[in-house]
């Protein structure tokens, strides 16, 4: 097995290794508001859910190619409200022109023919659609270097497809939601529709495999 010290690599080397072993990430097709009132649309994958109470997701924003601080994350630091939409199947390729650095002034969800939608309860408009989407209030900023964020966001309203809800369980069947994932490489993509069950065991088999070994925390 190799043994790499990250001390001995360049920033490349050790991104490369990183993005190539997390995997599959999920993605987040991140819309906030400038100030100047223009709406930008950027995809991110290094990106997960990190808390239920409070419901929490953390997206982490790089800076630019050219060392610039990127638009999200501008925004997002400005207005403290962004929406994080997931990506299915059927928009990846319109999410793929959104990775497209444009002009600070330019509407990437229309150059991508993608549809606005109005919040619910923050100013940043979500995207039509995406078959799920977060609104988000920034909770806290983590800066890991210059132009380097990790912004952990408070869920304060969900919307989501009728097709992919059971309302009555509050369940969401996630493998109908047809979402993709980031993989390796630059045009690695997975879909979520390759799945197996694997149940966590019962206490009762733990208890049985186990033994004392098991701590009880009591009922």
């Amino acid at each position: 097995m190799a043994s790499i010290d990250f001390n001995d690599l360049s920033p490349r080397e050790r991104y490369k290794l990183i993005v190539g072993s997390v995997v599959p990430r999920p993605i987040a097709f991140v819309t906030s508001l400038g100030v100047n009132g223009v709406v930008n649309a950027a995809p991110f994958s290094f990106f997960n859910a990190v808390c239920n109470d409070p419901p929490a997701l953390a997206v982490g924003v790089n800076q630019s190619a050219e060392g610039m601080l990127k638009d999200t994350a501008k925004n997002i630091i400005d207005v403290e409200e962004y929406v994080i939409n997931m990506v299915s199947e059927e928009i990846a390729e319109k999410m793929n022109v959104c990775e497209t650095e444009f002009a600070p002034s330019i509407d990437e969800l229309a150059e991508a023919g993608l549809t606005k939608a109005h919040s619910a309860q923050i100013a940043p408009p979500r995207i039509a659609e995406s078959p799920i989407s977060f609104e988000c209030r920034l909770l806290n900023t983590v800066q890991l270097a210059p132009g380097k964020y990790v912004f952990i966001g408070i869920v304060v309203h969900m919307h989501i497809r009728d097709d992919i809800y059971d309302a009555e369980r509050n369940y969401v069947m996630a493998e109908k939601s047809g979402l993709v994932a980031r993989m390796h490489g630059p045009g690695g993509y997975a879909r979520t529709t390759d799945l197996f069950d694997m149940p966590r065991l019962s206490k009762e088999e733990k208890a049985r495999r186990f033994g004392e070994k098991v701590f009880d925390r009591g009922e």
